[in-house]
């Protein structure tokens, strides 16, 4: 007996407004993997960085959040603008393939300021029960003031509770996801704060860390040899697995070994042919080691439900870019990922429903565009054309080079 195929979490919908350049930009319909392209200052990093202000909101609290970006909201909130910056995301939970699909649930959040400190001045969720339902707000709160319906499948006839959280710069969904009787609230608070955005640096991966396993890669990749320890004690052939894609984008490149030094810590080795043995990964080249660790991510045991890649060309040869695009698409069976990028090559092994342009329009803010919804681009990839080289050539009608 097979174990049942589990489909992942996924986001279907975000809406940011007065967030930096994103002074009104909706994403709908987003695939498993998506990917945004643009010029510099298009407002990539900065929708790459409402995920993690999202995710530091529920780990560390809203105050810490803002803090960690500048010196108060005004330095978040759209320039020359007023009102709350919002945020509202559209997702399904996850459930078992041949299950019914659940149903699209809404989170919405308007953060402002009273008396100079930030303070959730609105925040709810609601989700629309069968076909013909209404929409139906099960949880509804201003400034730490507000209700929520428990029960698994809260309902308007189910009883409401008022409960007052400990102040109005607390997220009501991460104060009552900790909760089992919310079970909506907690699958929402456990899926914002299992969201991963990596910004992996070769010069972090070249450390030598203490010698310990650890199941997940850093945002910077420092634990590499730790994770590399880990999938070899309990993933030995995941970790193979790896090993042999590896091979086949650096041919030279045979096994990379963590080796437990006397003072406790651990050192990577890179092997590679013809040699008898292996170099610090010190020497490895900046190549080298962001795809092997990339490699690592899209192949944990266990994903987090959502993954954020920035540039993930950068120290990588163009050839290397279309193979790691198709192991990105490969690694959404079991999470979603969010990728910004520069270049053609990664863009060529995506199909016009993954990726989005954007850029800034007339008023300084960012448009955004998903390249299946701009006319003649389908007409010529059936033509043979594909999608980075109709980048580079200025055929979008926005994000252009």
């Amino acid at each position: 007996m097979t174990d049942a195929i589990r489909i992942p979490p996924r986001v279907e919908r975000v809406k940011i407004g007065n967030f930096r350049a994103l002074r009104n930009v909706e994403f709908e319909n987003l695939t498993p993997l998506s990917v945004l392209l643009g010029p510099n200052g298009s407002g990539k990093s900065t929708f790459f960085d409402v995920f993690a202000f999202l995710s530091d909101c529920f780990s560390e609290g809203l105050r810490r959040a803002v803090d960690k970006r500048g010196v108060g909201l005004k330095d978040l909130r759209s320039r020359d603008s007023k009102g709350p910056i919002s945020f509202e995301i559209a997702y399904r939970e996850g459930y078992q393939k041949g299950e019914q699909r659940p149903p699209r649930i809404t989170y919405h959040l308007e953060i402002d300021q009273d008396g100079g400190r930030p303070v959730i001045a609105q925040e709810w969720m609601r989700w629309r029960r069968g076909q013909t339902g209404q929409p139906f707000h099960f949880l509804r709160y201003e400034k730490g003031i507000g209700s929520v319906v428990t029960g698994d499948v809260p309902e308007s006839e189910d009883q409401r509770a008022e409960k007052a959280l400990s102040g109005p710069d607390v997220l009501a969904v991460s104060a009552l996801g900790q909760f089992a009787e919310n079970p909506r609230v907690k699958a929402l608070r456990d899926f914002i704060t299992g969201w991963h955005l990596s910004h992996l640096s070769a010069k972090d991966m070249r450390g030598i860390p203490e010698a310990g396993p650890q199941e997940r890669l850093s945002k910077s990749g420092d634990n590499l040899v730790n994770v590399i320890q880990h999938l070899k004690e309990r993933y030995p052939e995941r970790l193979e697995g790896i090993f042999e894609a590896l091979r086949r984008r650096i041919p030279q490149i045979e096994r990379v070994i963590p080796e437990t030094l006397p003072t406790g810590h651990l050192l990577l080795m890179v092997k590679d042919a013809p040699f008898s043995e292996g170099v610090q990964a010190r020497y490895a080249s900046d190549g080298t080691m962001k795809l092997l660790a990339y490699l690592v991510q899209l192949n944990d045991p266990m994903p987090p439900p959502l993954v954020g890649i920035e540039e993930p060309e950068n120290f990588l040869h163009p050839k290397l870019l279309r193979e790691l695009a198709e192991e990105c698409d490969q690694a959404t069976a079991n999470t979603q990922l969010i990728v910004t990028t520069h270049s053609p090559f990664f863009i060529n092994a995506l199909t016009p429903q993954q990726v989005w342009a954007m850029m800034r329009g007339a008023d300084g803010y960012t448009v955004a565009k998903r390249i299946a919804d701009m006319q003649g681009i389908q007409a010529m990839l059936d033509a043979g054309a594909v999608l980075g080289d109709l980048w580079m050539e200025n055929y979008f009608e926005i994000g252009n080079p």
